[in-house]
């Protein structure tokens, strides 16, 4: 049973390992935090219009997805500034994201307001280049959701969350995706935050069952991990000295009830396999 490192959270996504520490974005509360392996937690910056994805530029900028107003921010020399507009190509609130190698930022969205109960669309995958231009990715993904980018740099890898499915993509040298394919078809499981290991096989967290599985590209899982009755995995990552240690945002709901409830956790339990790729 994976152990809580950190509790009293609103809503915890996107983590990302970095710098010997774990940087998750906490919803409700507006902030970007970095948690050791010892449980200290420190607030690095607030971004008022709700963060979600992180990432880093290779020059080592923060990069942070700013949901409602669909921006994504560059947070350097204690200053949050707008690094691109991507409202134009969002049709929802902005989520996960996965900035590569070469500073290439892809950044999902919802593709609807499902807290407004807008009805169901697809939703492009925005590309952010390192001249800040934006593009479209891929379009027609339903509910594009966690990301990674294998260490290669040759394959993307995303959850669609309603879309029931890992999909994935061949990398272009410009950055383009070509050649879609379904890495895993996932039928009954709704998958959200991934992340991927240094044998291929991706971690999704479940959010509507409680629970972090391992995948492997064609669909068989070999290892679940169930969290405590009553709680959702919202995201994983791997990370810790050895890469070793899997982090998991849990919470028991999602949405804006959850900024009361103050159930958030970042929950940890220790994997044979390490993290690999991006992020």
């Amino acid at each position: 049973m994976p152990q809580t490192l950190l509790d009293g959270l609103t809503f915890p996504e996107g983590p990302r390992w970095h710098d010997g520490r774990l940087w998750f974005s906490d919803f409700y509360t507006h902030r970007v935090i970095a948690l050791d392996e010892a449980g200290k937690a420190e607030t690095i910056v607030h971004v008022p219009q709700q963060p979600s994805g992180l990432g880093w530029l290779p020059d080592g900028t923060l990069l942070v997805v700013s949901m409602l107003d669909r921006k994504l921010m560059r947070f350097a020399g204690g200053v949050l500034s707008e690094y691109a507009d991507l409202s134009g190509l969002a049709t929802g609130p902005c989520n996960d994201m996965v900035v590569d190698g070469k500073g290439r930022a892809y950044v999902g969205n919802f593709g609807f307001d499902r807290f407004k109960d807008e009805p169901e669309r697809t939703a492009s995958l925005i590309r952010v280049d390192p001249d800040r231009s934006v593009s479209e990715a891929t379009v027609e993904l339903l509910f594009p959701n966690g990301t990674v980018i294998t260490p290669d740099g040759k394959k993307l890898i995303i959850a669609e969350t309603i879309g029931q499915a890992l999909t994935i993509f061949d990398i272009t040298e410009d950055g383009s995706l070509e050649n879609r394919g379904v890495f895993a078809q996932m039928p009954e499981m709704f998958p959200d935050g991934i992340c991927l290991d240094a044998e291929g096989a991706v971690w999704f967290a479940n959010p509507r069952k409680g629970y972090v599985a391992r995948v492997f590209e064609g669909g068989r899982i070999e290892h679940r991990i169930d969290l405590a009755e009553g709680r959702g995995a919202f995201a994983c990552m791997l990370g810790g000295a050895d890469g070793r240690t899997l982090f998991i945002c849990s919470c028991t709901g999602s949405g804006p009830a959850a900024a009361t409830k103050m159930d958030g956790r970042i929950e940890t339990i220790r994997v044979d396999v390490p993290g690999a790729g991006w992020p």
